[in-house]
Order: structure tokens, then sequence, then C-alpha cells
């Protein structure tokens, strides 16, 4: 290569390096802008106070103890429904109806017992 070429690629290499530079410093300022447009816009519904419904006003405690009588409930239900499903493997008795019951019960209380401390606990203060 002979020194106009190297010199032609080098001048190519610098306005690519400050055209890239300029272009980022750009955008970080326009994100910047965009972003500080946002908070002002939604400023006033982030700084409203929030009303708690009753489902979440209660104390912690006996939000506690709702969930510990949902999971004993869902304890019993779960060995109801294992113990069901032995006599039929074991024993050969014909309960399956009364099985499926059960674990429709069980899956039940499990869903909502999971949503329920979810919906209390997410945050998880």
């Amino acid at each position: 290569m002979n020194a106009i070429s190297r010199f032609t690629m080098l001048l190519v290499l610098l306005a690519s390096a400050l055209l890239l530079n300029y272009s980022t410093s750009a955008m970080a300022e326009e994100n910047d802008q965009s972003a500080n447009d946002a908070h002002t816009v939604l400023a006033p519904f982030i700084d409203q106070d929030k009303a708690l419904g009753e489902a979440v006003a209660i104390e912690d405690e006996q939000k506690h103890l709702i969930l510990f009588y949902m999971g004993v409930a869902l304890l019993f239900l779960v060995l109801t429904t294992a113990i069901i499903g032995l006599q039929m493997a074991m024993f050969g008795k014909q309960l399956f109806v009364q099985h499926m019951i059960s674990a429709g019960f069980t899956v039940f209380l499990a869903l909502a017992h999971a949503v329920t401390a979810i919906v209390w606990f997410f945050p998880f203060k």
C-alpha cells in the first residue's frame, strides 16, 4: 500500500470513530431527556397515596393465621388423597371417583393458598 491510501484509510477510520462517538453521545442525551419527560408525565400518578383494599388492610398476624388454616386443610387433603390412592393400588378398592374428587379439592386449595400468599405477601415487606 502506498502512503496516500494508508492516509485515506486513517482518515476514514478517524471520521467513522468521531461519528460513532457523536451518535452515541447524542443518543445518551436523548434517552436522558425522554426519561425525564416520562417521569414528569407519570409524577402525579406515582406520588398519589394508595388506598388499601379490605383484603390487604388486615393485619399480618391475621393473614398468617388464615394461611395456616388453609395449609392445615391442604395437608389433610393431600394425606386423604394419598391414602385413597394407596387403598386403590394396594388393596384393589374401587375408589377412583373419591380419589379424583379429593385430588380436585387438593389442587383447588393449593392454588387458592398460593394466590392468597402471593397477593398478601408478594412485595415481601
